[in-house]
């Protein structure tokens, strides 16, 4: 009788055990990383008489370059992608990602006034410089993309660069796409870089 009992007491504590093990909670899954916005790809660029050569992501701002918008956007957050081509076209598309759309749309905000007052700034720093800035429209794509154009040249030298640039968000993420070579606007693929400019927003969700 008194191996029965033991036997008995045994089975009920081990059912116990296994109904309270039952009732503990597993242990949830880590949630997955939020997606990271993408980039474009070489063959995106805006056509070019020679092939686009995409160069790797880099994380952070550029370390050099982008005259017109460096030091506006946050190294953390950040990250960025050079193009380039075998005559001397090149681009760069760099991608925010703001802590909140808020501080997005500040930045997108400030990046625009800051294409806007580009010309300005590289006249004050060298008087010999000429040129012409144009703002191209508002793309509507997720919360919008705005163009820019910067026509320069050095008279007494006869050298003259284009350069298209855009500023576009789509919530939190803002990304600034830039292409370069030297001409005047009017060989340079104004409507090629409009589609690229939306591709680009489109593309990063």
């Amino acid at each position: 009788m008194r191996n029965l009992r033991s036997a008995l007491l045994t089975l009920m504590a081990t059912g116990l055990a296994v109904t309270a093990l039952a009732q503990v909670p597993a242990a949830a899954a880590p949630a997955p990383a939020p997606a990271r916005p993408k980039f474009l790809s070489a063959d995106q660029m805006p056509a070019s008489h020679t092939p686009w050569t995409a160069g790797p992501v880099r994380e952070g701002v550029p370390a050099e370059g982008s005259v017109c918008t460096t030091g506006i956007a946050p190294a953390a957050g950040s990250r960025h992608r050079d193009f380039r081509t075998e005559l001397d076209t090149n681009a760069r598309q760099t991608i925010t990602v703001a802590p909140t759309t808020a501080r997005a749309k500040k930045l997108a905000a400030e990046l625009r006034s800051s294409l806007e007052t580009c010309l300005d700034r590289l006249k004050e720093q060298d008087p010999g410089l000429e040129g012409e800035a144009l703002y191209h429209g508002r793309i509507d794509v997720e919360e919008g993309a705005h163009l820019y154009s910067i026509d320069t040249s050095y008279p007494e030298v006869g050298a003259t660069d284009i350069g298209l640039f855009s500023v576009g968000r789509d919530g939190r993420t803002v990304t600034v796409v830039e292409w370069g070579q030297m001409g005047e606007l009017d060989g340079a693929p104004l409507k090629g870089f409009r589609k690229t400019t939306r591709t680009a927003v489109a593309k990063l969700y």
